[in-house]
C-alpha cells in the first residue's frame, strides 16, 4: 500500500490488520474500516474535499483500493474535472458508456506524497483509539453497581487513577473515604457508580464512599444476602467513621442481623477490615417506620415517637440519659438514622417535653373550667393554645373528652375569651413559663411573664447575636430569652444545653454554636 509509504507493508497489510486486531482486542472490520477512511482522507487532501471518493480493502491483492467517481458529460461540458469526465474520455475506460452515468476511476495513491501519509496515519491511530473506547464502554456500562479490583496506578488533581487491567478508572476526590490513604502500586477496591463515554481520559468513575459499595461488600461475605435469602433495605454511611445498615430476611428462621455478624463476627469484620475500620451498626429492618427510626437511633433507647406524616417528620422523645447517646458526637448517630429512614428527626428529652407539657397546660389553665387532666389530653391530642380549642368543634370536643354538647359549646366560648385576653396581653398564668414554651405553643402574639427581664434588655442581646452569620431575628430572641447574655455564653454550653433552654432544634442550635466560635475566633 503506497499511502503507507511502503510497498512491503502492501504484501503485509493482512497480517498488519490481523495483528492490530489481536493485540488491541478488536474486530478486524474496524481496523479495515480506520483504514479504508485513512485512503480517503489522503486523497481529499489533493482531490479536493468534493471530489466523490470510495475506498475498498482488496483480500485478493491485500490492498486498499481507491476510486474517484465522476458523472459522464458531453465532451464540451466538462466543469469540474474533479467531478465530472468528458464522454469521449469515459468511452476510453469503459465502452459502453453513456451520459449521465457515473464512472468509477482507479486512484493511484502512491502519488499524495508523504504528508498525506502521516495525515492516514494519525486518522488510523484516532480510528482504532475511539474503537478501543466504544468497547470498553460497551464492556462495563452493565457493570455499574458492582465492585471491582485493580491497582493505583497514579495520582491526578487529588483523584486516584485505578488499573483495572484493559483500562484505566478515576476514583474522584469527593468519592474517597477522608481516613484512608493509598499509594501507587497498592491494591484497591472501589464500586462502580458511573460509566461515561469521554473523549480522553477515564470512562470508568468509582468509589469508596457510596453506600452501595458497603452493601455489595456485605453481598461478597454473607452468603444469606447472596443467595437473596436476607436483603439489605436501606444503607447510611459518614464514610471512614460509621454506617448503619438496616437488614431483613425473608425467611423467619433466619436471624438476619446474625447472618450479617457471622460466627464471633466474622462477617462484619472482614467488611470492617475492607473499609479500614469503619465501625458498623446493623439493625433489623421494620415496615413500621417508628420502630424503624427506634431500631436505627440504637443504641439509644426511645421512649415515646410521635410521628407527622405531613412534614414526613417524627419527634423523638428519649430519657435525659439518653439524650447525648441518641443525637452521637457531632449528631452522628441522628443523622446516619434520619438517612436510613428517611425521615427528618427531633431529638428531645422527656425533661424538655415535661416542662413544654407543663407551660402549655399553664396556658390552658386561662380557660375557665377546664382542669388539669382535661388539659393534658388535648394536648396530647396536639390541642396547646386556647386559640387550638376556639377553632375546634364541639363534636370533636364531645370525642376527645366525653362531655356533653352544651358543656362542649361553653368550653369553645371559654377559651375564645382566654385567646382574646392572650392576643391582648391581659392573660394571667398561674406560674411563670418559659417564654419560649408560650412561643412555640401559642399562635397569638406573647404576653408579659413573671420573672421575664425587661424588653429594653433583651433588644440588646438581640442585637449582639444577629451579628453571627446565620442567625436571623426569630433565633436571636430565642437566645435572649433563654438567658444568654453574650455569644461566649452561647459556647460555653453544649448543643444540647443551648436547645433546651432556647426550644430550638439540635441542628439549629448546632449551627448557632459554630457561627458564635467562628465569631469569636476572628475577634
Amino acid at each position: 500500500m503506497t499511502l503507507l509509504d511502503s510497498s512491503e507493508l502492501e504484501s503485509e497489510l493482512r497480517k498488519v490488520i490481523s495483528g492490530v486486531s489481536r493485540d488491541k482486542n478488536l474486530d478486524k472490520a474496524v481496523i479495515i474500516d480506520a483504514l479504508q477512511q485513512a485512503v480517503i482522507h489522503a486523497a481529499r487532501r489533493t482531490l479536493g474535499a468534493t471530489a466523490d471518493l470510495e475506498a475498498h480493502y482488496n483480500e485478493e491483492t491485500d490492498e486498499i483500493e481507491l476510486f474517484q467517481f465522476r458523472t459522464v458529460v458531453d465532451d464540451d461540458d466538462v466543469a469540474n474535472e474533479n467531478l465530472e469526465i468528458a464522454l469521449q474520455d469515459a468511452r476510453k475506460l469503459d465502452p459502453e458508456t453513456v451520459l449521465g452515468d457515473a464512472i468509477g476511476i482507479k486512484i493511484d495513491t502512491s502519488k499524495f506524497g508523504r504528508i498525506a501519509a502521516q495525515s492516514a496515519k494519525q486518522i488510523i491511530v484516532q480510528k482504532v483509539r475511539d474503537a478501543e473506547r466504544a468497547q470498553v464502554h460497551e464492556e462495563f456500562k452493565d457493570r455499574v453497581g458492582e465492585i471491582l479490583s485493580g491497582y493505583v496506578r497514579r495520582f491526578e488533581r487529588n483523584d486516584i487513577i485505578v488499573d483495572l487491567g484493559r483500562t484505566e478508572a478515576v476514583i474522584p476526590y469527593k468519592e474517597q473515604v477522608p481516613t484512608e490513604k493509598f499509594r501507587v502500586k497498592d491494591r484497591i477496591q472501589a464500586y462502580v457508580v458511573d460509566v461515561k463515554r469521554a473523549s480522553r481520559g477515564p470512562q470508568i468513575i468509582m468509589s469508596r464512599a457510596h453506600p452501595g459499595f458497603l452493601v455489595q461488600l456485605f453481598g461478597q461475605h454473607v452468603t444469606e444476602i447472596y443467595d437473596g435469602i436476607v436483603t439489605i433495605e436501606a444503607a447510611a454511611r459518614d464514610p471512614g467513621y460509621r454506617s448503619k445498615i438496616a437488614v431483613y430476611s425473608r425467611d423467619s428462621s433466619v436471624d438476619p442481623v446474625g447472618a450479617c455478624v457471622g460466627m464471633k463476627g466474622s462477617r462484619v469484620q472482614a467488611v470492617v477490615n475492607e473499609l479500614n475500620g469503619e465501625k458498623i451498626d446493623i439493625i433489623p429492618y421494620d415496615y413500621d417506620p417508628a420502630r424503624l427510626v427506634c431500631n436505627a437511633l440504637a443504641p439509644a433507647v426511645v421512649s415515646k415517637v410521635i410521628v407527622d406524616e405531613e412534614t414526613h417528620g417524627m419527634e423523638v422523645i428519649v430519657a435525659d440519659d439518653q439524650l447525648s447517646l441518641a443525637i452521637g458526637k457531632r449528631g452522628q448517630n441522628v443523622r446516619l438514622a434520619a438517612q436510613l429512614t428517611g425521615w427528618k428527626l427531633d431529638i428531645k428529652s422527656e425533661s424538655s417535653i415535661e416542662e413544654k407539657m407543663a407551660g402549655a397546660k399553664d396556658i390552658l389553665a386561662m380557660i375557665e373550667g377546664l382542669d388539669d387532666m382535661t388539659a393534658e389530653l388535648l394536648i396530647q391530642e396536639g390541642y396547646s393554645t386556647p386559640a387550638d380549642i376556639a377553632q375546634m368543634s364541639p363534636r370533636t370536643l364531645n370525642r376527645l373528652l366525653n362531655m356533653d354538647h352544651d358543656d362542649a359549646i361553653k368550653l369553645v366560648e371559654r377559651a375564645k375569651e382566654a385567646a382574646g385576653q392572650l392576643a391582648q396581653g391581659k392573660g394571667e398564668i398561674r406560674r411563670a413559663v418559659a417564654p419560649n414554651d408560650l412561643l412555640a405553643n401559642s399562635s397569638a402574639s406573647p404576653v408579659k411573664l413573671d420573672n421575664k427581664v425587661e424588653d429594653s434588655q433583651i433588644s440588646e442581646r438581640v442585637k449582639v447575636f444577629l451579628e453571627l452569620s446565620g442567625v436571623g431575628e426569630a433565633s436571636a430572641h430565642a437566645l435572649a430569652e433563654g438567658g444568654y447574655v453574650t455569644i461566649g455564653d452561647i459556647v460555653a454550653d453544649s448543643v444540647e444545653e443551648v436547645a433546651q433552654k432556647t426550644g430550638l432544634s439540635i441542628g439549629v442550635a448546632r449551627t448557632i454554636q459554630m457561627a458564635a466560635d467562628r465569631y469569636l475566633q476572628s475577634e
